[in-house]
């Protein structure tokens, strides 16, 4: 699948698209990565969307012309101000979506991490049919913040110890809007249940931490992810 550009008001970004076979229209999907950035892992995301007929286009937060920290450092400041070129990104990659010729114009955000803090806090806003948030952290006043949210599944791991409480939180802020969601906490599963990661470090800080990939978990987690996007972005019947 190509690599792209997009473009925003702080300049271009580099960004990896998947594409379904066959012909559209299709939906469409923002994937949005973590801390470790466009790595393969999430391509694969992408790669798998597309697999199930949806046009994934997954920007890379950290590849505005500045040092790679600064621009780590940027996109943490960005969801703190819930404002900045990370989400001037995001927009652009929904945008790009809505407008392609083969695309039906209804598009979904998935995030996983700090993407999935990125994913929430898109929810409010006008653009995005749906929402798949993982382990994101929540914002200040969630209840606040998430009125008008656009409908939402939240996936958590009960052994996170770093959100633990953030999945019961997120459903009460969703249940005072009134917006339709799913959100499951998994017991055993740690952080970033839903990702793969490669590499001699990320490997031993998952090994140390009780990150990455829960077998156990991740077939169900998928399963509500695709019946909720199936439902509210590309308009198929989960059953």
């Amino acid at each position: 699948m190509p690599d792209t550009t997009l473009r925003t008001p702080a300049g271009e970004v580099a960004a990896y698209l998947a594409l379904p076979a066959g012909q559209g229209p299709w939906p469409g999907v923002v994937v949005l990565h973590e801390l470790l950035g466009l790595n393969a892992d999430i391509r694969a995301q992408a790669d798998r969307f597309a697999a199930r007929g949806y046009v994934a286009l997954a920007p890379d937060l950290f590849s505005f012309r500045r040092p790679k920290a600064v621009c780590v450092l940027a996109a943490f400041r960005a969801l703190g101000k819930r404002s900045g070129p990370a989400f001037d990104a995001i927009e652009a990659a929904r945008a790009a979506l809505a407008a392609r010729a083969d695309a039906t114009g209804r598009v979904g955000v998935i995030g996983f991490c700090m993407g999935g803090a990125f994913a929430l806090l898109a929810a409010p806003s006008a653009g995005f049919a749906a929402s798949s948030v993982n382990y994101g952290v929540l914002p200040r006043n969630p209840r606040e913040v998430l009125r008008g949210a656009c409908p939402v599944v939240g996936t958590y791991g009960g052994s996170d110890r770093m959100l633990r409480g953030t999945a019961a939180k997120l459903e009460a802020a969703l249940a005072a809007n009134g917006v339709e969601h799913d959100v499951k906490e998994y017991p055993g599963a740690g952080h970033s249940l839903l990702n793969r990661h490669r590499g001699r470090v990320p490997e031993l800080i998952d090994r140390v931490g009780g990150l990455g990939y829960h077998a156990p978990s991740a077939p169900d987690a998928y399963r509500r992810i695709d019946a909720f996007l199936d439902r509210h972005v590309a308009g198929r019947d989960p059953g």
